[in-house]
């Protein structure tokens, strides 16, 4: 697929990208592709799975205070890259996929937001990060951000698509801070949180601020995909 996608001329509160910037992004998509892949694995690795057992285990860290059934819904970030990852690679292949662009418009927008979100509520509690890493999580999700604004380029972000998201990312908010289903809460740790043992106790306030910020962000992801649908097809119909 040579030929970039046609860039219709829409607001900037859904098209907020340069159009350089964007035609860049679409003309390297299978860099983009490994580069989502390797921040999977990368976010598959902080979140606890350790195939290389360096740390003397197959998993540690958070996925090891979960419970199996629910491993699905704790890696956040690196299943929302992994979206993108696979949403853009369909589109290279001629099998774009309305459901799995907007799994990954959802996926970019919501944790490339909440992740800052935490950082700079939670700052004083993530001293314990290097400056490196606290930077390396904070810029690089900001960047997921600015790839999710892309992918208008390829869809349509139809109703069916944007329903099976919102499916994914309320359920995601449901398990994550209001019925866990299995054990507690399963949302991203904050270390503003307490540990008690290998249990994660969610404290107030630090829960409830981590709950607004993943619930505000899923609404706002959910307007913004709408909102595309309706200017563009605002745009096919003509004055």
């Amino acid at each position: 697929m040579s030929t970039l996608p046609a860039r219709p001329s829409l607001p900037r509160y859904v098209a907020p990208v340069p159009r350089k910037l964007e035609d860049l992004g679409l003309r390297l998509a299978w860099i983009v592709v490994a580069i989502n892949l390797l921040g999977t694995a990368f976010g598959f690795w902080y979140y606890g799975f350790d195939p290389l057992m360096l740390s003397g285990s197959l998993i540690t860290g958070q996925l090891a205070t979960e419970p199996t059934a629910m491993w699905p819904f704790v890696p956040d970030s690196p299943v929302a890259t992994l979206f993108i990852a696979a949403a853009v690679a369909s589109w290279k292949l001629g099998r774009q996929r309305e459901w799995l662009t907007a799994l990954a418009f959802f996926g970019c927008l919501k944790l490339g937001l909440w992740t800052p979100y935490v950082l700079l509520v939670f700052k004083s509690d993530f001293s314990y990060l290097h400056p490196a890493m606290y930077n390396f999580l904070f810029w690089s999700h900001l960047a997921m951000v600015v790839q999710g604004f892309v992918l208008y380029r390829i869809a349509d972000f139809r109703v069916g698509g944007v329903a099976v998201a919102l499916l994914w990312y309320g359920f995601n908010d449901v398990v994550d801070y209001f019925v866990p289903i299995v054990g507690t809460p399963h949302h991203t740790f904050v270390p503003a949180e307490d540990l008690t043992g290998s249990a994660v106790v969610h404290t107030s306030p630090a829960h409830e601020y981590a709950a607004a910020g993943a619930v505000v962000l899923t609404l706002l992801a959910t307007f913004l995909a709408l909102a595309t649908r309706v200017k563009k097809l605002e745009l096919e119909q003509g004055p």
